[in-house]
């Protein structure tokens, strides 16, 4: 495996180590569930298997061949954490959040989330595979860091995805000054010369007594996190999550989405309003029967079906965390509608 670090720009510096992160682990021992517990699921299907990974010890791995019943696996994806990562992020151990993945150019790629909870000492690492079935997961390194006292952004959430031009780019963020965005290289890393732009906020910046954050005295107000971007119809829908997750049955997550003809934006939501200004057009929240709230979604074409995901805190379940799976039909107009 190697460590990368992007030289030269400011804003994606990572602390360099050759040594790796030495303590391996194991979860559990393999499991079947038709209810998993998941937080911050996606997905990616590969040989007649669907394959969801999530915000875990080491990222959590379960599969599945009808979407119905799935087998939680035993090993984690990174049953080593590397050095760099433990480095990089003050308090970082080995409770990875967020992940994302994408196959592109014969390649499997996993970006992940190093964080501590309320801050913004963060990092977005990189593997890479070329089969799910068979994992051979490389350190690709970092993508991106965030430090606290220099960068009014949050690198943790990310979420790839490939322009008409096939070329990929990054989307990440959660509070602060909300989602960023910036083009990658073929590598999957920040292309040279790119900053990271804001291309969607909770509140407008000229809104001057946003909700106190219950959650943390660090984090901020701007209460946005989790971008997803689907492309559908000749349009960019950007998902976000707005409000606050991990409270269990006090948690107010929910999902609102915006569209652009571009990848970079602007992103306006259904009303015209720019997503930068806290605009946003909701598309799931907890019916305080099933969920009391639900967020932190993906969603892709698979299969000849649109389908959305996402993790919501279960009322039969006292608050846990459960996957929600839901079939997206599209309004005349072109707007997502979850079924």
């Amino acid at each position: 495996m190697r460590t990368l670090v992007l030289a030269g720009t400011l804003f994606v510096s990572c602390v360099a180590s050759v040594a790796q992160g030495q303590q391996r682990f194991r979860l559990h021992e393999p499991f079947v569930t038709d209810t998993p517990m998941v937080h911050d699921p996606v997905m990616a299907y590969e040989d007649s298997t669907y394959h969801i990974f999530a915000t875990g010890m080491g990222i959590q791995h379960m599969t599945s061949s009808d979407r119905k019943t799935w087998t939680v696996l035993p090993e984690p994806v990174m049953t080593v954490i590397p050095q760099w990562a433990h480095d990089s992020v003050p308090g970082f151990t080995h409770h990875v959040w967020a992940p994302d993945i994408i196959q592109w150019h014969g390649r499997w790629w996993m970006a992940y989330s190093c964080s501590t909870f309320g801050k913004n000492g963060s990092a977005i690492g990189l593997l890479s595979s070329r089969s799910l079935k068979f994992p051979i997961w490389n350190d690709e390194g970092c993508i991106v860091t965030s430090r606290e006292n220099r960068d009014n952004w949050n690198a943790i959430d990310p979420n790839f995805v490939i322009d008409d031009n096939d070329t990929p780019w990054l989307v990440w963020g959660s509070f602060w000054d909300g989602i960023q965005m910036a083009r990658l290289d073929t590598t999957m890393h920040i292309a040279p010369g790119e900053r990271p732009r804001t291309i969607a906020r909770r509140y407008d910046p000229a809104f001057k007594n946003p909700p106190a954050n219950p959650t943390s005295e660090y984090a901020g107000t701007d209460a946005i996190e989790a971008p997803f971007i689907m492309k559908h119809g000749g349009y960019y829908y950007l998902f976000v999550s707005w409000d606050y997750c991990c409270q269990g049955s006090k948690s107010t997550y929910r999902v609102a989405v915006g569209r652009s003809r571009r990848v970079d934006g602007p992103y306006l939501d259904r009303e015209g309003k720019d997503m930068r200004y806290g605009g946003g057009t909701l598309v799931l929240e907890g019916d305080k029967r099933e969920f009391e709230a639900a967020g932190h979604c993906a969603a892709y074409h698979l299969n000849g079906d649109d389908v959305f995901i996402c993790h919501g805190y279960s009322v039969a379940h006292n608050g846990a965390a459960l996957l929600i799976q839901r079939h997206i039909t599209w309004t005349s107009d072109g707007w997502p509608l979850l079924k």
